[in-house]
C-alpha cells in the first residue's frame, strides 16, 4: 500500500527538482520556439505578400504545415532508435545546438525576406522536434517514480500547450510591428539560446540500450516497433488512442480561423482569444489528472475524458446554432457581450480540457507498459500515427468542407466520431470500462 505521503504528490514542486526543472524548461523553450517561428512566418507570407509573392498566401501556408510534419514521418523511427541508444541528456543537447542553428538561419530569412530559407527552416524545426519527441517521453520514466507519472506527465503536457499558446501569440504580435521579422528572427534565436541553457543543467540519464545498432530504413524499423507494440494488447490500443486524439485536436484547431469569422462574427482577435481558452483548457485538464488520478497510471480517466471530449463537441453545435449573425465582424470586446459566446467559449474550454484528461493516463500508460529499453522506440513509431492520423483528419475536413458541409457540423461529426472512438477502445479494452466503474465508486469516499 502506498504510504499516505506519497498518495497524493505536489507535481508543481517537480518544478524546484533538478531532476525535472531543467527538462520542463528545455521542451517549454523548444514547443515555444516551434510555434514562434511558424506563426511568424505564417503571417509574414499572409500579410507582408511582397516577401511570398511566388506562392499564394493558401498554398504558403499549408506548405509550411506540411514541412514542419515531413521529418515526423521521415526520421521518427530513427530517432526512437538513438533515443534508446544514446545517454538523453547528451541527445537533447545536441537537439538545442541544432535549434540554436536554425534559428540563426531564420534570423537572417526574416531580415532578408528569403523564403526559401524559411522554408528549409520550417523543415528543421520540424526535424529538431522529431528528434527530441521520443527523448521527451522516456526521459520521464527514468527520473519519476510510479506515483509522480501522472503528475509529471500533467505537467510536461500542459507546459507543452502553454508554450504553443505563448510562441503563436508572441509571433504574432511581433509581426504586427514595423521591424516584426527582425524583432521575431532575434526572438527565436534567444529561445533557443536559453533552452540550450536549460538543457545543460539536465541530469545524467544513461542509456537504455546503447549497444542498439541502428537501423537506417524508417518503414522497416516503424513496422517492427508497431508489431513489438501489438504484443501487447494494452499497449497497441493506447498508441491507436493517443493518435486518435491528435486527430480530433487538429479538426478543431484547424478550423478556428473559419470558425470565428463565419459562424461566430469574430475578427482575428477573437480566432486568438479561441485558441487561448482551447489551449488554457488542454492545460487545466493535463494538471488535474494527478488530482483525478490521486497520483496513480489511472486508465479509467481515458473514458472520462473522451465523454467530455464527445459531449460538449455535440453542445457546441447547439450553441453556435442561437447565435445571432451580425453583418460587421466583431473585437473581442463586442464578442464577449454576447451572453451566447460565452456557452461556446465554455463548451472549447471543457473539451480541450476533456482532451488533457484522455491523454495524460494514455502516455503514462505507454511508458509503464513498454519496456525500457525499447521505451524511445515505441513512442517514435507512435509519433508517425499520429502524424498519419493528422494528414488523414486534414483530408477529411478538406473533402467535408468541400461537399458544402458547415463548420459547425464538420466538429459535430468528430465530436460524433469520438463517441465511436471511446465506445471501440472500452470494447477492444474492457479495462477501461472497468477502472473508469471503479474510479466513480471511490470518488465519494475519496472526496
Amino acid at each position: 500500500m502506498t504510504p499516505p505521503s506519497e498518495q497524493r504528490p505536489n507535481q508543481f514542486a517537480l518544478l524546484r527538482q533538478r531532476r525535472f526543472a531543467p527538462f520542463f524548461w528545455t521542451q517549454f523553450g523548444g514547443a515555444a520556439n516551434d510555434n514562434l517561428f511558424k506563426f511568424a512566418f505564417t503571417v509574414m507570407v499572409t500579410y507582408r505578400a511582397q516577401q511570398g509573392a511566388w506562392l499564394s498566401p493558401g498554398v504558403m501556408v499549408n506548405l509550411i504545415a506540411g514541412l514542419y510534419i515531413l521529418p515526423f514521418v521521415l526520421f521518427s523511427a530513427t530517432s526512437g532508435q538513438l533515443s534508446d541508444k544514446l545517454r538523453k541528456e547528451r541527445l537533447m543537447r545536441g537537439v538545442k545546438l541544432l535549434e540554436i542553428g536554425i534559428m540563426v538561419l531564420a534570423l537572417w530569412g526574416f531580415v532578408a525576406g528569403n523564403v526559401g530559407a524559411l522554408l528549409a527552416c520550417a523543415f528543421g524545426m520540424g526535424l529538431h522536434s522529431t528528434l527530441f519527441g521520443p527523448a521527451k517521453y522516456a526521459y520521464l520514466p527514468q527520473h519519476l517514480n510510479s506515483v509522480e507519472l501522472t503528475g509529471g506527465n500533467g505537467m510536461t503536457e500542459m507546459g507543452t500547450f502553454v508554450a504553443i499558446l505563448l510562441g503563436n501569440l508572441v509571433g504574432g504580435l511581433l509581426m504586427s510591428l514595423r521591424q516584426g521579422p527582425l524583432l521575431a528572427g532575434m526572438a527565436c534565436v534567444l529561445v533557443a539560446l536559453a533552452g540550450a541553457f536549460a538543457a545543460w543543467r539536465i541530469p545524467s540519464t544513461p542509456a537504455l540500450d546503447p549497444q542498439l545498432r541502428v537501423r537506417w530504413n524508417p518503414l522497416a524499423e516503424t513496422l517492427d516497433n508497431l508489431r513489438t507494440a501489438a504484443r501487447d494488447p494494452v499497449l497497441l490500443q493506447a498508441l491507436l488512442a493517443i493518435s486518435w486524439m491528435w486527430f480530433y485536436g487538429v479538426g478543431f484547431l484547424t478550423q478556428f480561423p473559419v470558425f470565428a469569422r463565419e459562424v461566430l462574427r469574430g475578427d482575428e482577435q477573437v480566432a486568438s482569444l479561441l485558441l487561448v481558452v482551447f489551449s488554457v483548457g488542454v492545460g487545466v485538464g493535463s494538471l488535474a489528472c494527478e488530482w483525478l488520478a490521486r497520483g496513480r497510471v489511472e486508465p479509467g480517466l481515458v473514458p472520462l475524458g473522451a465523454i467530455g471530449m464527445s459531449a460538449f463537441g455535440i453542445d457546441l453545435y447547439w450553441a453556435v446554432h442561437a447565435l445571432p449573425r451580425p453583418p460587421a465582424l466583431q473585437g473581442i470586446a463586442g464578442f464577449v457581450a454576447q451572453p451566447g459566446h460565452w456557452r461556446v467559449m465554455a463548451d472549447l474550454f471543457l473539451l480541450s480540457a476533456s482532451a488533457g484528461i484522455y491523454s495524460v493516463p494514455l502516455y503514462a500508460l505507454i511508458q509503464q507498459h513498454t519496456a525500457a529499453s525499447h521505451r524511445a522506440r515505441i513512442i517514435a513509431a507512435n509519433n508517425i500515427v499520429n502524424a498519419l492520423y493528422m494528414i488523414v483528419c486534414s483530408g477529411y475536413c478538406a473533402l467535408l468542407l468541400a461537399l458544402g458541409v458547415s463548420v459547425p457540423a464538420l466538429l459535430l461529426s468528430i465530436a460524433l466520431l469520438n463517441a465511436l472512438a471511446g465506445a471501440w477502445l472500452v470494447w477492444r479494452q474492457p479495462v477501461y470500462g472497468r477502472r473508469f466503474v471503479a474510479w466513480l465508486r471511490q470518488r465519494p469516499r475519496a472526496a
